[in-house]
């Protein structure tokens, strides 16, 4: 089963107080599919530019990634530069510069056509409902979407929400989304606008899901309570850049691995993408995620049940 993911591939420049480092590969679609690619095959559309060079390209291609989507155009790369150094959960942002992302126009190629599975990552709400109706027979259809987006592209956003079997966003942006300051509350809201589920993304406290009647259609009700995931305790965060990109890999990632999708399995899922963010935060950029072995994976979930279980 494969997952195709559209979104950002750049270079950052990140400080945290665990250091520096002025130029690493990251964007959402970087970091989703080095965790997703654990778990299924992924597919990669976005663009770079002419500093995109075979060192980056190699990153992909150790994992396996296709990046036939990739589309190499003249200029540079969309980079970001961001400090964690007044607070690790928040980054602040220093530069933003666009660059060949500003005039990006996903295009499919047809050997995707076939994914089974697609994420649609932080990018335009127009750019998402693009390649979602081009991709009328997936699976199923995951997203994400930030505070530009809802506080200022609200109509365009509301179309591509319609169409998502589950909405990944954190903690802010859905009590923003749904102008409500109560989570439990904020969640019922987003879900009457059509995801399935809405992940919420809580970074180093976890995650909750929540479900409605349309989750898993034919299931008992009570896969309507919310069910919600620990984050790993670390002794050192160095840098928490990627973190719920990684999440939404490794959440995806298995979802896609697995024949159908059961309650089980979209609980099981959240627990691989707390696996799959605890790690990428240990290093810069995708360090990390670039030196996985699949055993230390499978131990860390292990870690993660212990940490969750009362019996």
């Amino acid at each position: 089963m494969a997952i195709l993911v559209v979104g950002s591939v750049a270079f950052d420049a990140i400080e945290t107080p665990s250091g520096r480092r002025e130029r690493c590969l990251g964007g959402a679609a970087t970091h989703f599919s080095l965790a997703a690619s654990y778990f299924t095959d992924v597919r990669v559309i976005g663009v770079v530019g002419e500093d995109f060079g075979p060192d980056e390209e190699r990153i992909f291609e150790r994992r396996n990634i296709d990046t036939r989507g990739i589309e190499h155009v003249p200029g540079k790369s969309f980079f970001w530069s961001g400090s964690y150094m007044k607070n690790l959960n928040e980054a602040q942002t220093l530069n933003t510069e666009l660059n060949v992302f500003q005039s990006f126009s996903p295009k499919i190629p047809a050997e995707y056509e076939e994914s089974e599975y697609l994420f649609l990552a932080n990018i335009d709400p127009v750019l998402q409902e693009e390649v979602r109706h081009k991709m009328p027979r997936v699976k199923m259809v995951c997203g994400d979407t930030m505070n530009y987006w809802i506080k200022d592209h609200a109509e365009n956003l509301a179309r591509v929400l319609k169409g998502l079997d589950a909405l990944l966003i954190n903690d802010t942006e859905a009590k923003m989304l749904a102008k409500e300051n109560n989570l439990v509350q904020a969640a019922r809201k987003v879900l009457e606008m059509g995801p399935k589920a809405l992940v919420v993304k809580h970074g180093e406290y976890g995650a909750t899901a929540f479900f409605c009647e349309r989750s898993f259609p034919g299931e008992a009700s009570t896969v309507t309570v919310p069910f919600r995931v620990p984050a790993m305790p670390l002794a050192e965060v160095v840098d928490p850049t990627g973190a719920g990109d990684s999440f939404a890999g490794g959440f995806f990632g298995y979802v896609a691995s697995q024949p159908t999708l059961t309650p089980a399995v979209f609980r099981r899922a959240m627990f691989y993408g707390s696996v799959m963010g605890s790690f990428a935060v240990e290093r810069f950029g995708t360090e990390r995620l670039q030196q996985l072995e699949p055993n230390e994976i499978e131990e860390r979930f292990a870690l993660f049940r212990q940490l969750s279980h009362l019996d």
